[in-house]
């Protein structure tokens, strides 16, 4: 028999809500490559207290790319249940600056292991968190959350990384665009663009000249945080 509707939201919202994240990855995703992220996912068995069940596997994110909005439905995933696929879509369909769609993020779960242990959660938790730390590996996370629908934990963490990771990218972006201009803008142009900065630098009257002459060389994109940085500093 198939689930009702209301019985599958209230599952994955369930989940959702009763996720927390206990140790969250110390670097951003990575923007110009693959990112894998080695998790423990810990949870009470319901029909046993004292029981918590430990599973742990790697996350893999596929590098960013820049996408358009058309593009979202493109987004792949694997390795997922169903109600992690439906909290998806509710992502896709309720906010407006999804990051894991907005930059081409694709998912894969690899298989994982996992082990039942006799203690508390918190206690468990600990433990894990402890060994975590002394790995050193900066991709490492570990997530409390229920036992069923477990992998929708996995999203939920996943997305908040994956917002907290794109300022970092976007930076990333932003500057690779800027040296791949540079190495597009012909010598005389930099040299001129060059001549411009020394005297704004040594006469700040003539900043607004410099900024005239940036967007007139069609360069202001290239040189606009040293530009600002004139600006404030007059």
């Amino acid at each position: 028999m198939a689930m009702p509707k209301e019985k599958k939201a209230f599952d994955f919202w369930y989940a959702v809500h009763n996720t927390h994240i206990v140790h969250a990855p110390s670097r951003a995703l990575e923007t110009f490559g693959e990112t894998r992220i080695h998790y423990f996912h810990l949870a009470e068995l319901p029909d046993a207290p004292g029981k918590v069940r430990i599973r742990e596997g790697r996350l893999e994110a596929h590098k960013p790319l820049l996408i358009t909005p058309e593009a979202y439905v493109q987004e792949e995933m694997s390795g997922f249940g169903e109600q992690a696929r439906q909290y998806l879509e509710f992502l896709k369909a309720n906010q407006d600056s999804v990051r894991i769609l907005q930059y081409g993020y694709r998912l894969s779960q690899e298989a994982f292991s996992e082990q039942i242990v006799t203690d508390s959660l918190d206690a468990v938790a600990e433990r894990v968190v402890l060994g975590v730390k002394g790995s050193e590996d900066p991709f490492s996370a570990v997530i409390k959350g229920v036992d069923d629908p477990w992998d929708v934990s996995l999203i939920h963490f996943f997305w908040l990384h994956v917002n907290a990771s794109a300022p970092v990218n976007v930076r990333d972006f932003e500057k690779a665009r800027r040296e791949e201009m540079a190495d597009s803008t012909p010598r005389a142009v930099r040299d001129e663009v060059e001549r411009a900065f020394a005297q704004a630098q040594a006469n700040p009257a003539l900043v607004k000249e410099l900024g005239a002459l940036l967007q007139k060389r069609g360069v202001f994109d290239r040189y606009q945080d040293r530009f600002f940085q004139l600006v404030r500093r007059g």
